[in-house]
């Protein structure tokens, strides 16, 4: 007989772990194979309402994680607002201390090598007075210094110390801190990935993870927790990024990271230098030689690394044109010196009055002695070859001489 749906309130858009639910009543074991629920990981549980994307797979981790592991790499890019750097089937990249035991397995990517984050690699706002003297192993810096819970809270500062500052806001029991975000790991229907059957990630016992930040009341013997999950800051998560994944796709996160003012050019430069011996250090450093904050979509970044790996000179993004008409255009791609310009077309573009005002843009350009490519997303990804031969030809035919 199929299980009966059954969602106590208490568990709504919840994630949370099977055998804390069945032990306390709330399920029986019948009923957590019901369609209201997705299971995620070994014993991690889900409302089947959430959305399915990386930030679900970094809550069913974080759930399970040990104490010092904290989620790292382009995993915690897109915590940190980069909704491009994983998606539902990635892989969750974490760093725990060896100590912890914890390896990889389907759907988590544990790395062990303790970054060092120098004191004058500063965020956005930030001094390097703040981040305190000398290098420190960024999993055990309390912020301000790389690891902040969503919330705002140091990771691994004993929960029974919080103190409830409004009626409202309760002290949370002791735990690492768990996700906020709505997102997904592994599933189990059809064409997903089964979510495997092995041991615990940790020996934390954690408890349901409320979807809203903030705390909220306990509800038939549910523990409080401290709504977010460890992660890197994002300089450290550009280096890891840029030292885990393929050049192509670590430059789009990273340009996004830069874009959105969540970390800076002098900040790249300061952690580069500071681990340029240490696993994955001359890659790191080598990917943000290539990087560039004026990017505007991910498309664009990977087709820019991508000319410039195929030998033409590198093209500014979003250069500004002036017209004589005094209109100031900003192509996706520019080789000002040559007046050669590339267009990415992406699927956007089936908006009909957008393709309309593009090409209206495009055609000023070209009247003002410009040279305009268009690259779509299928040649970007099927015909690239072809795409660098006639961005070469057009450079040639303007005088360049590579």
């Amino acid at each position: 007989m199929p299980p009966v749906a059954h969602r106590p309130s208490a568990l709504a858009w919840q994630v949370f772990r099977g055998s804390d639910a069945v032990r306390r009543g709330l399920l029986t074991p019948h009923q957590l194979r019901s369609s209201v629920w997705v299971r995620l990981r070994h014993d991690v549980y889900a409302d089947a309402r959430l959305e399915r994307d990386h930030g679900l797979a970094c809550r069913a981790v974080a759930l399970r994680m040990p104490l010092g592991a904290v989620i790292a790499g382009p995993s915690a890019a897109y915590l940190h607002g980069v909704e491009h750097a994983a998606d539902f089937r990635d892989d969750v990249h974490v760093i725990a201390p060896p100590a912890t035991g914890l390896r990889s397995q389907r759907g988590l990517r544990v790395h062990t090598t303790l970054l060092r984050q120098p004191s004058d690699v500063a965020a956005p706002g930030q001094s390097g007075a703040q981040l305190g003297r000398g290098p420190v192993p960024s999993l055990l810096r309390v912020p301000p210094g790389g690891i902040r819970t969503e919330d705002g809270l140091p990771f691994g500062v004993p929960s029974s110390s919080l103190v409830p500052t409004s009626p409202g806001h309760l002290p949370a029991e002791d735990g690492p801190a768990l996700g906020a975000h709505s997102a997904s790991l592994v599933p189990t229907s059809p064409g997903h990935l089964p979510a495997e059957d092995g041991p615990a990630l940790g020996a934390h016992s954690a408890s349901l993870v409320p979807t809203p930040p903030g705390r909220v009341p306990a509800e038939n013997g549910l523990k409080l927790r401290p709504a977010g999950t460890p992660r890197s800051d994002p300089t450290v998560a550009a280096w890891e990024t840029a030292a885990w994944l393929e050049p192509v796709r670590a430059v789009g996160i990273v340009d996004a990271l830069l874009t959105r003012g969540l970390t800076t050019r002098e900040a790249l430069g300061t952690i580069a230098t500071h681990n340029g011996a240490r696993p994955g250090g001359k890659r790191a450093r080598w990917v943000f030689g290539l990087v560039d904050p004026g990017a505007q979509s991910p498309p664009e970044s990977h087709l820019r690394v991508r000319l410039v790996l195929a030998g033409l000179p590198r093209p500014v993004p979003q250069h500004p044109v002036r017209l004589p008409s005094g209109l100031v255009l900003h192509p996706d791609l520019a080789w000002p010196e040559f007046r050669v310009a590339a267009e990415y077309d992406g699927q956007w573009h089936a908006d009909r009055d957008q393709l309309h005002r593009d090409r209206q843009r495009l055609n000023q350009l070209v009247a003002a002695g410009w040279l305009v490519l268009h690259v779509t997303s299928r040649r970007l990804h099927q015909d690239f070859a072809a795409v660098v031969r006639e961005v070469r030809s057009a450079l040639a035919s303007r005088g360049w001489r590579g």
